[in-house]
């Protein structure tokens, strides 16, 4: 039986913090798109590189963390069952988010936004953890795969199959789909190979780094390890608790 003190031991608490950071820089994006879909703020999300680029960012931090923490459990040497154990996790959370945003967003659901390519990802990460260096080049080639899809596309009309909702979620893709969330396998698998690249070099040579169960110092810091321990029920309820609030506000200035 593994006791509360051995778990927290096994936890590498600054990847907590940085997926916690990327999980309050969520939070921050996605109350000013709640605020602009009451018409409190008059904003672009879709088209202003302002917002383009934060999503972007956001995304991409997420998965670089999703990717170290591959490498961690690796290292560790984590079976398959405990795996397949947090993969349905992740998995049954995104259908939530298809479903809830089926109801908010009819036309433009959901279908394959970040959890649900966190989900395909991990399996192709762990498939793939232990090619080592190999996964420098190979993450450029998947980040650099959907330009040159959209070239070929253009020059070959029978590619445009790749844009349908069946195949658009691989990423080779000439126009973006019509979705409030895309985080397809290409070119974000290279992300999170880059992670887990990362997570092997660093503890390979900076160990100290990486450290295990070492009780971060400060409010602050703690509170942003405990935030990142949770960030998939923190994921799951942050959009309701909000749009919830904004709503009862504006129902009481009624």
């Amino acid at each position: 039986m593994t006791t509360p003190q051995a778990h927290q031991a096994g936890r590498f608490v600054r990847i907590d913090q940085l997926r916690a950071v990327a999980m309050l820089w969520m939070t921050v994006f996605h109350f000013c798109f709640d605020l602009n879909h009451f018409g409190l703020i008059q904003e672009n999300f879709y088209r202003d590189p302002f917002w383009t680029w934060q999503r972007t960012a956001i995304v991409s931090l997420f998965l670089f963390t999703a990717g170290l923490s591959q490498a961690v459990a690796s290292a560790q040497g984590q079976g398959w069952p405990r795996f397949w154990l947090r993969w349905v996790q992740v998995a049954g959370a995104a259908l939530l988010v298809t479903a809830g945003s089926l109801l908010m967003f009819p036309k433009s659901f959901i279908y394959f936004g970040v959890l649900h390519g966190i989900a395909v990802m991990l399996v192709m990460a762990r498939c793939t953890v232990g090619w080592g260096r190999w996964l420098w080049p190979l993450g450029a080639l998947a980040m650099v795969a959907p330009w040159v899809a959209a070239s070929l596309i253009s020059q070959y009309p029978a590619m445009e199959v790749m844009n349908a909702r069946g195949l658009n979620w691989l990423g080779l893709i000439s126009r973006k789909p019509i979705t409030e969330d895309y985080v397809p396998v290409l070119p974000w698998l290279g992300v999170l190979w880059w992670g887990v690249a990362t997570g092997q070099w660093v503890l390979r040579n900076r160990p100290s780094w990486a450290r295990s169960g070492v009780p971060p110092e400060g409010r602050v810091a703690r509170g942003l390890a405990t935030l990142g321990r949770w960030s998939l029920s923190y994921y799951l309820a942050h959009q309701p608790v909000m749009i919830g609030l904004i709503g009862l506000a504006l129902y009481l200035q009624r």
